[in-house]
């Protein structure tokens, strides 16, 4: 008996045969009835739970947000029981009197200082440039006169900018 050699990938590639279609090979499954029904309780089962799961992961969302907000709001009350807590102090109490309100005891004598700064930080400072300081032309004469100038002038003048040499 002589034994045949399976053709190598080269020569079943070059030897011209039809590659199979699409169709040819669909063609070629073959499905049960107990495969047709476990497809159709598998995507039955899907289209049960997609909506569950959708509505756990909105849940989790909501109880998360809902413990963010119970955080703050702990947080808050803390701040608000340290705070009373200082405010149940007659000393805490007297001294903001004193600054808020400016409450003394009986027989005090209270001293405000309306300006505390030396004398020397009040006065104005150095102008920035000499020009401004002596320039006192009204600005507004200056620009109308400007602008009348400008509307009677019979012709313009051309900068060197505009000026084309041929």
């Amino acid at each position: 008996m002589r034994r045949h050699a399976a053709p190598s990938s080269r020569s079943r590639a070059g030897s011209g045969r039809p590659r199979p279609s699409a169709r040819d090979w669909l063609s070629g499954i073959r499905l049960s009835g107990f495969t047709v029904i476990m497809l159709g309780l598998v995507v039955l089962g899907a289209f049960v739970l997609v909506p569950s799961v959708s509505g756990y992961v909105d849940m989790r969302q909501q109880i998360t947000r809902a413990e963010a907000s119970v955080a703050l709001a702990e947080e808050q009350i803390a701040e608000l029981e340290v705070e009373r807590d200082r405010w149940r102090d007659p000393a805490f109490i007297m001294s903001e009197a004193r600054e808020r309100l400016y409450y003394v005891e009986p027989g005090e004598i209270v001293y405000l200082i309306e300006d505390d700064l030396p004398a020397d930080e009040n006065e104005d400072p150095e102008p920035v440039d000499d020009e401004v300081a002596k320039d006192e032309h009204d600005w507004m004469t200056v620009t109308l006169r400007s602008i009348v100038q400008a509307g009677l002038a019979e012709q313009g003048v051309a900068s060197d900018d505009e000026v084309f040499a041929p």
